[in-house]
């Protein structure tokens, strides 16, 4: 945890802890492809490209479904509120939308797990799920814990409830987010999918051994390396580049959006850049058309073009 600290300082310290666009991009693709891969989804990361971009796509029919549906969901994650079971169904409903009848609802029907390695894992009585359920957004609400283990005890307790007929592994990657973003907004585009699906074995055997024991501290303590590790990649993503006047501008964006700010602005949200090299970025903005100049000297401000 304290290493996880670490990382989103550094991120802070150099002004990465909002990715740039392309980046978010990138990102979020890897995040859909990852997490339905790991539900045996086949469509590739082109594939996944293709759809964010509103192409057609050759492929099963439930994949792509399954890939819009998640486009869909991780683009308007921010708008669910982290600690409502409401809100977790209307998610699971979008997540679920055309492939099962049951989108949305809680099952009410017996349910077995088969783990990795044929272990089995026996969900609670359908009867009980309610209940279980209600008790697990009651902790969300209720406990002091901090939020990067009570995400991850919320991603085990999901996975061992398994309150839906389908979709608990999607939704119990996609809602450990969700909660992940009250820490850090850098969470909602960080790619712990990825990570996920790299280690798919021992994601699967940490929770079959949780069931074994009733002791989720394994998965919890997993989900942290798995964090960490993608902490570290987004660092390396962002430091191998180039923090140019172009690399600059394109991180502004997603801060100033379609506010006026002043070279004073925009020299406070890059610390460390000086006044001379605030003026030569706005320039080079203006010139290349990607910002609109009002006033002169002292009194220009400056907004991004629509």
């Amino acid at each position: 945890m304290t290493s996880i600290a670490e990382s989103v300082g550094q991120l802070e310290g150099v002004k990465l802890y909002q990715p740039s666009p392309s980046l978010r991009r990138r990102n979020r693709i890897k995040t859909i492809q990852s997490s339905l891969s790991i539900e045996g989804n086949s469509l590739t990361r082109e594939q996944v490209t293709a759809l964010l971009d509103n192409k057609r796509v050759i492929g099963p029919q439930k994949d792509v479904v399954a890939v819009r549906n998640a486009i869909e969901v991780y683009a308007r994650l921010a708008s669910f509120d982290p600690v409502s079971l409401v809100s977790f169904l209307d998610a699971h409903r979008m997540v679920m939308a055309g492939l099962v009848g049951t989108a949305g609802s809680l099952r009410k029907t017996p349910i077995g797990v088969v783990r990795e390695g044929d272990i089995f894992h026996e969900a609670p009585e359908w009867e009980h799920v309610a209940s279980l359920m209600q008790a697990l957004f009651d902790y969300l609400k209720a406990s002091d814990d901090h939020v990067l283990l009570k995400s991850s005890r919320f991603h085990y307790q999901l996975e061992y409830i398994h309150p839906f007929e389908d979709g608990n592994g999607r939704m119990g990657r996609l809602w450990q987010t969700r909660l992940l973003m009250e820490y850090h907004p850098i969470f909602e585009f960080l790619p712990v999918e990825e990570q996920i699906r790299a280690r798919q074995g021992d994601y699967y055997r940490e929770l079959a051994i949780g069931d074994d024991s009733g002791d989720c501290t394994g998965f919890v303590g997993f989900m942290l390396e798995l964090i960490l590790e993608s902490l570290r990649g987004l660092l390396i993503d962002t430091r191998s580049v180039t923090l140019s006047a172009p690399n600059r501008l394109e991180m502004a964006l997603a801060h100033f959006e379609n506010a006026t700010f002043s070279r004073k602005d925009y020299q406070a949200f890059f610390k460390t850049i000086s006044t001379a090299t605030a003026s030569r970025d706005l320039q080079y903005g203006v010139k290349r058309g990607l910002l609109v100049k009002s006033g002169d000297k002292r009194t220009a401000v400056y907004r991004y073009k629509n």
